[in-house]
């Protein structure tokens, strides 16, 4: 049994220390294996099916990492990317989750979800990587964001888009030709363009 608990470690500081079952399996652990592990504390279970090595320190963003280990495919987006970049002062309810149209609707019961539908086209553009709390985050960029944001305006809300604007410029070096590739990817060019004139 300890040859199988220091490997099953290992494999899980190799990944940051947070693993998927599914992922733990590949990696060879077995099923009898996590959940003594478990039951003994050395791992904690932070939703179904994602277990992280006790001892470690407090996750900064416990949903995000549950979010990022649950559904892999799926990309943060709309409000919920905007407070990842501190592009807004609303707090998001529900993690916002961007997956493509024909994809199946995730199975997660905890955190709550709201999941939008990108076409093809718009799914794939403008999507970076970040690590958060060791775990591989799929989030849009934030021109990609403030796009998309106009393109939901009359779901969130308009005053939501005119602040990340106000936000985005405060950034410094706004990225406006990226902003303006998004906008015709997402069919807003003529919407979000008087706003950002308005507020060069």
């Amino acid at each position: 049994m300890l040859n199988a608990t220091t490997h099953a470690r290992k494999a899980f500081e190799k990944h940051g220390g947070t693993l998927r079952t599914t992922e733990a399996l590949a990696a060879g652990v077995h099923p009898r294996t996590l959940y003594a592990m478990r039951d003994a504390g050395e791992l904690e279970q932070h939703a179904r099916g994602v277990f992280r090595l006790s001892g470690l320190p407090t996750l900064g963003e416990p949903d995000l990492v549950a979010v990022a280990k649950r559904v892999p495919k799926g990309v943060l987006c709309l409000i919920s990317a905007l407070a990842f970049h501190h592009m807004t002062t609303q707090v998001p309810h529900r993690v916002q989750l961007a997956l493509p149209r024909t994809a199946r609707r995730p199975k997660l019961d905890y955190p709550p979800l709201q999941i939008f539908r990108f076409s093809e086209s718009s799914f794939h553009a403008g999507i970076e990587t970040h690590s958060v709390d060791g775990v591989p985050l799929r989030v849009y960029s934030p021109e990609k964001t403030l796009t998309d944001v106009f393109k939901y305006r009359n779901k969130i809300g308009m005053d939501v888009a005119l602040e990340a604007v106000r936000a985005y410029r405060s950034r410094g070096k706004p990225r406006f030709q990226d902003v303006m590739k998004y906008a015709r990817v997402c069919r807003v060019e003529r919407i979000i363009r008087p706003y950002l004139e308005a507020t060069a």
